[in-house]
């Protein structure tokens, strides 16, 4: 049975460290939530550190120049981790080949051009990947959907099963499966991938829920404060198969953020969510966070 808390303030003295999601938890997409800022600023001014870790598929530089267009100010965080990062190590090392075809919007294109830092040395090692079309690709590279505000996976049951066809691999640079922008939900890279997983077809995955994003955030913090332990360090999401699997997975602990993806699933106030059904939901996905709270605040 998860604890339900109503502030990260209620258990901060328990930890130096948080991984904390970006969508859902700290921005809707389009602005910040205030009460998230503030909660992150506090938890750095007593000494914490915040790393910011993301499904989003585009690299560090890229995330961080986002938030910072949305107003996200840059003293409630110390380091960026995304899915684009992790997955970007791959990319150029060749697990998909050397011709790749994308499947994601423009938007993404920093991807392929932009790299965090401590990545810069392996590119400078490898090869180039180059850009091409789909029937003269050795692998996918699948950053989202073109347009995810018309189109669905269905949309790409063509595509798909050529590639399967003709055993390409698929690389999954962000799998989450939907994310809300404002109060549209939209189909993300992950939905993409598990339509190929369905259809027979090879996805790699390198974001939450799966090692590669944990090892690097691990690393980063590491950089930051290596006396830092995984006891000391919280996951913070509202995504119950991404941010808590993951954090579950790792092996470290958890606070769900009740009011996100699943907020329709606990009641009619998401600002009160009912335990009961919480606790219900939670078991018939045979997942249990260290804690819960509606809001990240």
């Amino acid at each position: 049975m998860t604890r339900l808390i109503t502030a990260l303030s209620d258990v901060s003295a328990q930890y130096r460290a948080v991984f904390c999601d970006l969508w859902g938890c700290l921005h809707n997409g389009r602005t910040p939530f205030a009460a998230a800022v503030a909660a992150l600023q506090a938890f750095r001014a007593q000494g914490g550190v915040v790393v910011l870790v993301t499904n989003a598929p585009r690299p560090k530089p890229s995330v961080v120049n986002q938030l910072d267009s949305m107003g996200v100010p840059r003293d409630c965080y110390d380091e960026v981790v995304s899915s684009g990062d992790a997955a970007q190590y791959a990319l150029v090392t060749g697990a998909v080949g050397r011709r790749i075809y994308h499947i994601g919007p423009e938007k993404d294109n920093a991807f392929f051009t932009q790299f965090a830092d401590d990545l810069q040395d392996t590119v400078a090692a490898e090869v180039p990947i180059t850009k091409c079309a789909l029937i003269d690709a050795e692998g996918i590279v699948c950053t989202g959907l073109f347009d995810d505000l018309t189109e669905t996976p269905e949309d790409y049951r063509a595509t798909l099963l050529y590639a399967k066809v003709n055993g390409l691999k698929l690389l999954c640079a962000n799998p989450d499966i939907v994310v809300d922008m404002g109060e549209t939900r939209l189909f993300c890279a992950g939905a993409i991938a598990q339509a190929y997983d369905a259809m027979g077809g090879e996805s790699l995955y390198f974001g939450k829920p799966y090692p590669p994003i944990y090892d690097l955030a691990r690393r980063r913090l590491a950089a930051i404060n290596p006396q830092i332990t995984p006891e000391e360090t919280l996951c913070i999401g509202d995504g119950i198969h991404t941010d808590i699997q993951g954090g579950i997975s790792e092996g470290l602990d958890t606070l769900f953020i009740t009011g996100g993806l699943a907020a329709d699933q606990f009641g009619a106030d998401s600002s009160n969510p009912d335990s009961g059904l919480l606790d219900a939901w939670l078991l018939d996905r045979q997942l249990d966070p260290t804690m819960s709270i509606p809001l990240l605040r």
